[in-house]
């Protein structure tokens, strides 16, 4: 069902503390891959696109309140942004005991896996009041590997962003990969995406010829932008940075905007 235009949090680092908040509509979308039914979340600019569309892959927990609340803050900007149902169903997983199992499952079964991310990013292009000239694959976490994974084995996107995503989990032959620019943001000490994965990564992205960049945090470990993480019984593996979590939207931001006007990288 679609909502009637909302008003969004104004975010403080790109607009003056009085203006106004944007509009935004917001609604359910419900699609398919293969039986498996997915339950995405779509935001979309009342007053029309500003940049590229977002096809937002969560974190583990699913499409959560937190991810939804991020899809409104980039429709806000002027990015029509669909949050992609990764699990099926719209299942919220509670913790790692529920979504351990549920990525594991996923990383066994690539084609499955790319696939899904696939699924949704044919459902935001059949969104006819979003503007998807141009689609960045953007991905927190688990989101963040899907996004690797999807353009590395080809996904035509005009971009992709990984914040914290685990590397442990990607494939490094990126010969099929789609000429997009990519943008990694990670914690220097996540023990997900290591030095040595870093380095295997950022060489597989060379060697396929990629525009690629590679913003890593000091002091910071897995999922730093995550409400969870501030209550982390792991603050070694995984934390909350505020520092972090604003210096990785920005780049993000920053990045959506060089996808949308190459010359604004200038």
């Amino acid at each position: 069902m679609t909502s009637a235009p909302t008003a969004t949090s104004t975010p403080s680092d790109r607009s003056a503390p009085s203006a106004p908040a944007p509009a935004v509509t917001a609604r359910d979308v419900e699609y398919r891959h293969g039986a498996t039914r997915l339950i995405g979340h779509l935001c979309v600019p009342a007053g029309g696109a500003a940049g590229p569309a977002v096809l937002l892959l969560p974190d583990a927990y699913g499409v959560s309140g937190h991810m939804t609340g991020l899809a409104r803050r980039l429709a806000g900007l002027g990015h029509a942004t669909l949050v992609a149902d990764l699990w099926g169903d719209g299942l919220l997983p509670a913790d790692q005991a529920e979504f351990g199992p549920l990525i594991g499952a996923m990383a066994a079964d690539r084609a499955h896996w790319t696939g899904r991310v696939r699924a949704a990013h044919e459902a935001l292009l059949a969104q006819e009041d979003a503007d998807t000239a141009a689609v960045v694959a953007l991905g927190y976490c688990f989101g963040g590997s899907s996004a690797l994974e999807y353009a590395r084995t080809g996904g035509e996107v005009a971009g992709v962003v990984s914040v914290h995503g685990g590397l442990d989990i990607l494939a490094f032959d990126w010969s099929a990969a789609h000429p997009a620019p990519v943008l990694v943001c990670t914690g220097a000490q996540d023990p997900m995406a290591t030095p040595g994965m870093r380095a295997d990564l950022t060489a597989a992205m060379t060697a396929a010829g990629l525009d690629w960049q590679e913003h890593v945090y000091s002091r910071t470990v897995h999922a730093f932008t995550s409400p969870t993480s501030k209550s982390s019984a792991r603050p070694d593996v995984v934390a909350y940075s505020a520092r972090s979590t604003a210096r990785a939207w920005d780049a993000t931001l920053r990045f959506l905007r060089e996808v949308g006007d190459p010359r604004s990288a200038a």
